[in-house]
């Protein structure tokens, strides 16, 4: 039997009950690369109660996505690095179709979600995922971590890769913490720990 899901933390926020700030918030987000489709899902439906930091927060992550260096296959598998780290099942949600979209591997995907290294994948992916893993663990990277990304990145898509897993932390904390999870029918990626 599946672990009980654990309830969201926030009210979901409707549309038509949204405050000036709130509008204002949801606009910025479906004015730019993300598409007027966009739902108040994930991290969006939670900074909805915070929406001035949530305007900070989604042009920050409008550029780590759509305007980086990073070629987006690299940045997806970096973004799937991460939220394999934390474990945040709504960022693999989202994010798992894209990678695969934008030229990662399936079975490269699979080896990441079941937290194995990913020894089948391309060169450039696989000293990202070293280059990640010691940064996470650690918090710091050797220079031998660091050359390697550094053989295929310029200065600027490293400062941008890095930024990338700093905004991608800030996505899979807030997820994590307000139990932000796939839709219902969605299958949890990582078995969720028990509640406490």
């Amino acid at each position: 039997m599946p672990a009980k899901r654990p309830a969201t933390r926030l009210a979901q926020l409707k549309e038509e009950d949204l405050n000036t700030a709130q509008q204002a918030l949801l606009e910025s987000l479906r004015a730019g690369p993300r598409g007027k489709s966009l739902t108040l899902r994930g991290p969006f439906a939670a900074w909805m109660h915070a929406p001035e930091f949530g305007q900070l927060a989604q042009a920050l992550g409008a550029h780590a996505r759509y305007k980086t260096a990073l070629e987006p296959r690299l940045s997806e598998f970096a973004i799937l690095c991460t939220a394999r780290f934390w474990k945040a099942q709504y960022e693999w949600f989202a994010h798992g179709p894209m990678a695969l979209k934008a030229g990662v591997k399936p079975k490269v995907i699979e080896d990441l979600r079941k937290g194995r290294a990913p020894a089948s994948a391309p060169k450039d992916e696989r000293a990202i995922y070293a280059f990640v893993q010691e940064l996470y663990k650690t918090r710091r990277v050797s220079n031998q971590a660091y050359k390697r990304v550094r053989a295929f990145l310029n200065d600027a898509a490293m400062v941008e890769l890095v930024g990338i897993l700093g905004y991608y932390t800030l996505i899979s904390m807030t997820l994590n913490v307000f139990h932000m999870l796939p839709p219902e029918d969605e299958k949890l990626p990582f078995a969720e720990p028990q509640a406490k």
